[in-house]
């Protein structure tokens, strides 16, 4: 272990749920809820989140000055706890960007954002039930729009109820999505046209108010560059227009401003972190569905990503965007878009074939090949509890508002479990 606060076992040839749960003193039936597993087959190199008695975990970067006297204040909690916890590191000489872990009853406080699928009936409301207590907004994906600025609905009237019932304030997103695609060219005649825009800006406004939405998620892609300040002006005047209500942008991740990338151009990260309330930063596509085989969020990007977006932006309006899911590339020819995949689906599609999962260190990320039926190689990359700690690990030393996650239909049973036991979610 390590002296790792938090029991993550990662299941070596041999292993078994039996020997697992003798050792933490944890019912093999709890093990199997807390890491979504269906059978009692587990394979080397799977991560068990296992619940304990310990501290909740907190982390935290040294700045000049700190002591850990100063720092067992603020967080209420002893000096010896904190370099139990840290054991490279000397308490009288702390280094300066070395982050700590700090074991404390003080949660980290944070919101969170989780997309939701507005399909009639939908299968997913017993989800939000379950999930209730650590969601604070829930995107209701999606409102889209004409050429003329008209909305086009979608079914909402039973989540919008039973989100309300449940203390989760719900958020009516607007897409440029046309013909189940983002469309470049909807966005940048609605966007370029100031009388289109308003009408667009007045409709949102007022199905918010119809509705009760307590505001507006924006999730516009592939919009052209040169529509780069159109769209801040759309921002601006959909603010002015919902007033308190809430105001958030999902936005592309970026490492520079790059105001000429096709992807990336039309967003101003300075200009619309001033004008929006929250701006979840899509640290969710290093590896997409139409690439080749990546890891999703490799760390190291992500770092990259939020030192540019922090400095940009007021880091207590910025969220994080956290993946439920993984992707199955099948490595052929042609070009075929990976399968998107739940993380619980993920992981137990390695334990019925009976595949060894590896971790790359440099990334974070787990990951496994196989040969389907037919022969074809896939490669699959995915999230799990050690790589999702790892991006908790950051937002955190970051001190970001808190996380998005894509999206509630996905199950990711360990990310909740680790929710729960370390953060304050704000409602």
């Amino acid at each position: 272990m390590g002296g790792d606060p938090m029991a993550i076992h990662t299941v070596k040839s041999g292993d078994n749920l039996w020997s697992i749960s003798i050792i933490y003193g944890v019912p093999i039936s709890t093990i199997m809820t807390v890491n979504g597993l269906v059978t009692d087959l587990i394979v080397p190199g799977l991560h068990l989140y296992i619940p304990g008695q310990e501290l909740p975990e907190r982390y935290y970067q040294i700045k000049q000055g700190d002591t850990f006297w100063y720092l067992s204040q603020i967080h209420n909690t002893s000096v010896h706890a904190i370099i139990t916890a840290n054991p490279g590191i000397d308490p009288n000489a702390l280094p300066i960007g070395a982050r700590i872990q700090i074991p404390t009853l003080q949660k980290y406080p944070m919101e969170t954002l989780v997309f939701f699928d507005a399909i009639e009936g939908s299968p997913y409301l017993e989800t939000m039930v379950d999930l209730a207590s650590s969601i604070t907004y829930l995107a209701v994906f999606m409102y889209s729009f004409t050429s003329e600025g008209l909305l086009i609905t979608v079914s909402d009237d039973a989540i919008l109820q039973q989100a309300k019932a449940l203390n989760i304030k719900p958020l009516l997103v607007i897409s440029n999505y046309e013909g189940n695609m983002f469309s470049p060219g909807l966005a940048d005649m609605v966007l370029k046209s100031p009388v289109r825009r308003t009408i667009l800006v007045q409709n949102i406004v007022s199905k918010v108010s119809e509705k009760g939405y307590a505001g507006v998620s924006v999730d516009f892609e592939f919009l052209p560059p040169e529509r780069r300040n159109d769209f801040t002006a759309f921002l601006r005047e959909l603010k002015k227009g919902l007033g308190n209500l809430t105001l958030q942008l999902n936005a592309h991740a970026k490492t520079s401003d790059m105001p000429t990338n096709r992807l990336v151009g039309f967003l101003d990260y300075r200009a619309v972190g001033e004008i929006v309330d929250i701006v979840s930063i899509m640290v969710i596509d290093y590896g997409y569905a139409i690439g080749p085989p990546d890891p999703i969020a490799p760390v190291w990007w992500t770092e990259q990503v939020l030192r540019y977006a922090t400095g940009q932006i007021n880091r207590h309006k910025v969220m994080m965007a956290m993946s439920l899911y993984g992707y199955d590339w099948t490595l052929t020819e042609q070009v075929k878009p990976a399968e998107m995949i739940a993380v619980q689906n993920v992981q137990n599609r390695a334990i019925s074939g009976w595949i060894p999962i590896q971790y790359d260190q440099t990334a974070q990320a787990p990951t496994y090949s196989y040969k389907d039926l037919m022969g074809k190689e896939h490669v699959v990359w995915f999230e799990d509890i050690q790589s999702i700690t790892a991006k908790y690990k950051q937002m955190q030393v970051y001190n970001l508002l808190g996380a998005t996650y894509w999206r509630l239909r996905f199950p990711f049973p360990q990310n909740w479990a680790y929710v729960e036991k370390n953060m304050q979610i704000l409602k």
